[in-house]
């Protein structure tokens, strides 16, 4: 495989094939860096076992070849720690530190530890020490605060934690720092070998050296400086070094070459550079750069490429299925040492209503992108697959596995897409499109619980627009989403405020679904918190709403929930008259399968209060039912529960009769034994 990629914050820099690759430079760092993880720490030397990981520190300016460094020393040390190497990124592009709640969650989901939707930095970050206190794993930190280490930081000294930072992280203790100068002239000189050859540098020695020299050995001015030439064959490298002298003192070498680089491209491609510092988290694939430049998606990757070339751009690992009829398309990414300088470009060249158009037009092309993630999974309606085939080839995925695997492969720029078109403000109806598509996409391809933690924040960042544009609707609709993760997850207190906001909100829309949904959702959560007389008020609040709605089928399954709340609280007259309504409600809406588990239940709450003639035979009912529903497993629990009855009514033969046939219908379906002997009630169901 031959692989382009350039590293402008390292030296991992070639267009050979990647097994030629290899570290330039920077041998007395790894010395000393290999050193200090043998080293003894302070608390070794006073006689104290090290309560924490330990931390080495890679220090230097953006550019400087900082990540790259911290990368090699872990791929050398990896043999050590074998239960991996997590890596995490903990700022933004623009320098914006990420919430330590979000890397933790990242860091969990790498483990394949749960990360619970909701859950606080706290709780998180105990989760993430918890699961690495029997591993040894070296964590690879990079951009990093002292504040967002420690949160991070393992409790056990197996563990190594490489940092990346520009300055020191003041307040860890026993930080071993190694800050980053220029490379050595020899690797500086052999790294822009690679992009000129080895003939223009052999001919002028002189000239490469005087190159290193202007540029103070810097990797990301040297990578640029190389692109340069490795695109004019022409020119020597003395032109470029005289060029350098020619701009001064000025700014820094990497300011001065890359303003040399941006001046030689032309007008189309250089507007589409700067408008590269809208892509969200710094990522971009050919459908981002088309949309945000206004181009065709080959002229959009052709010149990606050539940015590659040029050092601008680096590909983000190996290839990625960023483009959806071509998955051989790359992902690339923005270096972190240029990303505030093509910002810089773009406010000082770009009009605001320029950039706010190509961020609308990045924006709507990830949402028809998005629509057809999810149409792809839906052809079994002939409708969809109409749909989709009208859908332009350049937006539609050949299969639903394609469609998923870009999904997962796009989902850390989606995320920040959702993220900055809400932060942005005024770009609000199509944040809103976005992350209704991406939830829509997200519980297609991946299910509501595996998903769950990415949908807790996109309904949190729909709950603000709605806040801030004053859309009670859309209010209710969040609040009642994340209460219900809430709740999935055991806080339901916390569900229950937000419960009581979405009726709130329910009512001041005038939702009659929201208002029910919520009612009744409020009186579920009073149910998990034991507190019954509450819960039934509320199912009772919900139930009148149904009915003067005429809502049947709602109606009934509320009836079995107020059933539900009385037989916890002991008031079982109460309960049965609540499950004959159900009863009646399901036998009249036709719902056969309903009809057959209510009866149950019904005959459940016969037989605790004390009428077992009765419960036996709403028993027999209601496996005739359940015959009809087609429901086995339901159908071997009722003949378990009237065995039971039939021993207590003092009929042993009749109960083995009863086991024999569960037995029979068990040994018929053995999917699920032990889930066929339990009868869940309609309010579990629901």
């Amino acid at each position: 495989m031959t692989d382009q990629a350039v590293d402008t914050d390292g030296v991992r820099l070639s267009e050979e094939p990647a097994e030629e690759w290899r570290f330039l430079g920077r041998t007395r760092e790894l010395k000393e860096l290999r050193a200090d993880i043998e080293r003894a720490g302070l608390d070794t030397l006073s006689g104290r076992k090290a309560p924490r990981a330990r931390v080495l520190l890679v220090a230097g300016r953006p550019g400087s070849g900082r990540t790259a460094l911290a990368e090699e020393l872990a791929a050398r040390v990896a043999g050590d720690y074998p239960d991996g190497v997590l890596r995490a990124r903990l700022s933004e592009p623009d320098g914006t530190r990420v919430p330590v709640d979000r890397i933790a969650r990242e860091l969990l989901t790498a483990l394949d530890r749960p990360a619970p939707p909701g859950a606080d930095e706290d709780d998180l970050t105990e989760a993430l020490r918890a699961a690495l206190a029997d591993r040894r794993v070296l964590l690879l930190l990079d951009a990093a605060a002292a504040e967002q280490v420690d949160a991070l930081l393992p409790d056990t000294p197996d563990c190594l934690a490489v940092t990346v930072a520009e300055g020191p992280l003041t307040g860890i203790a026993d930080v071993r720092p190694c800050t980053l100068g220029g490379l050595d002239t020899k690797s500086a000189v052999e790294l822009l070998s690679r992009y000129t050859g080895s003939v223009r540098i052999t001919v002028d020695p002189r000239a490469a050296e005087q190159l290193v020299e202007v540029c103070q050995a810097q990797p990301a001015a040297l990578t640029l400086a190389g692109g340069w030439l490795a695109a004019r064959p022409q020119a020597a490298v003395a032109d470029l070094a005289r060029h350098m002298h020619a701009e001064g003192d000025e700014g820094t070498p990497l300011g001065r070459v890359f303003s040399l680089v941006y001046a030689s491209l032309p007008s189309p491609a250089a507007r589409m550079l700067r408008l590269l510092s809208l892509a969200p988290a710094g990522l971009v694939d050919p459908h981002t750069a088309s949309a945000l430049a206004g181009c065709s998606l080959s002229g959009a990757r052709t010149t990606l490429d050539d940015f590659v070339g040029l050092g601008l751009l680096r590909a983000a690992g190996s290839p990625q299925p960023a483009h959806p009829a071509h998955p051989e398309y790359p992902e690339y990414e923005v270096p972190g040492c240029l990303h505030a300088r093509l910002s810089r470009l773009a406010r000082k060249q770009d009009r605001p209503a320029e950039l706010q158009l190509a961020r609308a037009r990045m924006l709507e092309r990830t949402v028809r992108l998005l629509q057809s993630c999810r149409a792809v999974t839906e052809t079994d309606s002939p409708q969809a697959r109409e749909k989709l085939l009208a859908t332009p080839r350049d937006l539609r995925f050949p299969h639903p596995g394609a469609a998923a695997d870009w999904l997962r492969a796009r989902r850390p720029a989606l995320l920040a897409a959702a993220r900055l078109a809400v932060a942005d403000g005024e770009l609000d109806t199509l944040a809103r499109r976005l992350m209704s598509q991406l939830v829509r996409a997200m519980v297609a391809h991946f299910g509501t619980h595996a998903a769950a933690p990415d949908l807790y924040g996109i309904h949190r960042l729909v709950l603000d627009v709605a806040e801030r544009r004053e859309l009670p609707r859309e209010r209710a609709a969040a609040l009642l989403n994340l209460a219900d993760l809430d709740a999935r997850t055991g806080r339901t207190a916390e569900a229950l405020v937000r419960y009581r906001a979405a009726l709130d909100a329910g009512r001041e829309a005038n939702d009659p679904y929201a208002t029910g949904r919520a009612m009744e959702s409020v009186g579920g959560a009073h149910l998990e918190l034991g507190d019954y007389d509450r819960a039934a008020d509320w199912f009772g609040r919900a139930l009148a709403q149904r009915l003067a709605r005429d809502e049947r089928a709602d109606a009934a399954r509320v009836y079995g929930r107020i059933a539900t709340a009385h037989t916890y609280a002991g008031r079982y007259g109460e309960a049965v008259r609540a499950w004959r309504a159900a009863v009646a409600g399901h036998r009249k809406g036709g719902d056969v399968a309903a009809h057959a588990r209510a009866l149950s239940e019904l005959a459940r709450v016969q037989e605790y209060a004390g009428r077992p003639e009765e419960s036996l035979r709403t028993c027999q009912e209601a496996v005739e039912w359940a015959r009809r529903a087609e429901d086995d497993r339901l159908q071997a629990a009722l003949h378990l529960r009237l065995a039971d009855t039939l021993d207590r009514l003092g009929d042993p033969v009749a109960a083995g009769l009863q086991r024999s046939t569960a037995e029979r219908m068990l040994r018929e379906d053995p999917s699920d034994p032990e889930g066929a002997c339990e009868i869940r009630s309609a309010s579990t169901e629901d």
